[in-house]
């Protein structure tokens, strides 16, 4: 059984201790990051527009790849350790939502945190990529709470009954 477990800043922590709970103990777990391109583009693209080329070596955006690939190894890292078990650490880049789908192919659960609004319960309590994994992912998930779930009244309430006609 291969169990993906989504690293992401800030809801790492729950991910992990779900998958420590939950991962049968010959399961092969894999810590996966995936780092987006869009703050790098951004700073190549800025660059090459305002300072033109000709000195690539002070391109802004390199610098935020390697600041990206650092963080993305101290995050593994630390989620290695609160698993406390053996696992295969895996960074991606690209498009965090089409990485992450495209990382479970062949998994038999993925684990992943709510990253929306957490202060309610429903729909919201997905951001737009983590709602595109939830949609698309090709095996089973089990998605958590970062912290506790937020009480039962904050549940929307139920849409209106449409009149009966006599």
């Amino acid at each position: 059984m291969t169990v993906v477990v989504w690293i992401v800043e800030g809801t790492w922590p729950a991910c992990v201790d779900a998958a420590r709970r939950h991962a049968p103990e010959d399961a092969e777990v894999v810590l996966l990051h995936v780092t987006g391109h869009e703050v790098a583009d951004a700073a190549h693209g800025a660059f090459a527009g305002l300072l033109g080329r000709g000195h690539p070596e002070r391109d802004p955006g390199t610098r935020v790849e390697h600041l990206a690939a650092a963080s993305a190894e101290s995050l593994l890292q630390a989620a290695a350790e609160r698993l406390d078990r053996p696992c295969t650490r895996v960074e991606r880049s690209g498009r965090v939502e089409r990485e992450v789908v495209a990382a479970t192919e062949g998994a038999e659960l993925l684990v992943l945190a709510r990253d929306g609004d957490r202060a309610t319960l429903g729909p919201h309590s997905l951001g737009p990529a983590s709602r595109f994994v939830v949609d698309h992912a090709p095996c089973p998930l089990l998605l958590v709470w970062p912290e506790p779930a937020p009480d039962l009244t904050t549940m929307p309430p139920p849409p209106p009954h449409p009149p009966h006609h006599a």
